[in-house]
């Protein structure tokens, strides 16, 4: 079952960016929104995250039942277990809030999105943060699950990969919002 997590983690991951970068394209007014394919795309991306919240509940109950049987629980591998869980919980949440916010409707021929204010703008910055830590948190595991040993050799590198498209979703929607404010 963690081999298919992993493999539906990288799909979600595929998915997500390239709804981050078509989105932060549509944020800052290079692209048109309503866009079928993406929309399609994007419930795609939901059904992969329910999948994945889904074997992740049964996964973390089997973990906490082994550890309970087993009477361990050491502090260090408790606190990325707990920070999997956590961030995985906020993006969730954070998650409805994003669909909420960006779910727009046809009016006259053009695409109109919901309020975008500065509690929007905070909970949107708050689901970029929670991308982070839950992605970053969960490197380790998704290579092993892949059979690749050699951490080192793609960390850096997905690192720095991730942190440009998060740096970029975050600029989005900070631009989003300048915008909405201006005109």
């Amino acid at each position: 079952m963690r081999k298919w997590n992993a493999v539906i983690s990288m799909l979600i991951v595929v998915l997500f960016f390239v709804h981050a970068v078509a989105g932060g394209f549509n944020l800052i007014g290079i692209i048109p929104g309503g866009n079928p394919i993406f929309t399609a795309l994007s419930y795609l991306l939901l059904g992969l995250v329910v999948m994945h919240v889904l074997i992740g509940i049964k996964l973390t109950i089997d973990t906490v039942l082994a550890k309970r049987r087993a009477g361990v629980f050491y502090y260090k591998e408790n606190k990325m277990f707990l920070a999997r869980r956590i961030s995985g919980f906020a993006i969730f949440l954070l998650m409805i809030s994003h669909i909420l916010i960006f779910m727009g409707n046809e009016e006259a021929g053009s695409f109109r999105l919901n309020y975008f204010g500065k509690l929007q703008l905070v909970a949107q910055l708050l689901l970029v943060l929670s991308i982070a830590v839950h992605i970053i948190s969960n490197i380790k595991p998704v290579l092993i699950a892949f059979g690749i040993r050699s951490l080192k050799e793609y960390a850096a590198d997905i690192i720095i990969i991730i942190s440009v498209l998060l740096l970029f979703m975050g600029l989005a929607f900070c631009l989003y919002y300048v915008r909405w404010k201006i005109f």
